[in-house]
């Protein structure tokens, strides 16, 4: 929320893509923002084409926002979304696939529950404790090395059945 806030701030017209893509590229650049070259909440780690957590907690804000008349800034919210990737292949000419994760409309679904600023930070690393905690053991256990675990299905493949056709 704080790049968000410095955004809004600095960015005289939310609906103009063009001065937002022009401050993105800035920000993308170090020249704005917290000068880090990042646009917090875009690009992960693990889901490289796309966040599931964010697709639901973006829908969720959607509806919020409409709720509690704060349309305008969930609107800004998407726009940063949609340009970032755009802005970061500009600036950076990286064309790996870049979208939200679930951390970037958190801060705004935050600030709609009414939930003080000083809380985000704990908000997030609290969510976090129990997986943090298992990948240092992990680390620990395996001299050091850090893990990204792989996913190999062992299930066999089964066709679709309609949800209506189940019996489960």
């Amino acid at each position: 929320m704080t790049m968000m806030n410095d955004l809004m701030e600095n960015v005289h017209n939310w609906e103009d893509e063009t001065e937002l893509e022009n401050y993105l590229e800035k920000v993308v650049r170090g020249e704005a923002g917290d000068r880090s070259g990042l646009i917090y909440g875009m690009g992960h780690a693990v889901y490289t084409l796309s966040d599931p957590r964010a697709i639901i907690l973006k829908e969720k804000a959607q509806k919020m926002a409409g709720e509690r008349d704060m349309l305008k800034k969930f609107e800004l919210f998407e726009r940063v979304e949609k340009l970032s990737p755009e802005v970061f292949a500009k600036v950076k000419g990286d064309s790996k696939v870049i979208s939200a994760n679930v951390d970037f409309y958190s801060g705004l679904v935050y600030e709609m529950l009414g939930i003080p600023s000083d809380l985000y930070t704990p908000l997030f690393a609290i969510s976090r404790i129990a997986g943090w905690c298992a990948h240092r053991i992990e680390e620990m256990e395996t001299c050091g090395r850090i893990m990204r675990p792989a996913y190999r299905s062992l299930s066999k493949s089964k066709s679709y059945v309609p949800i209506e056709e189940r019996n489960e």
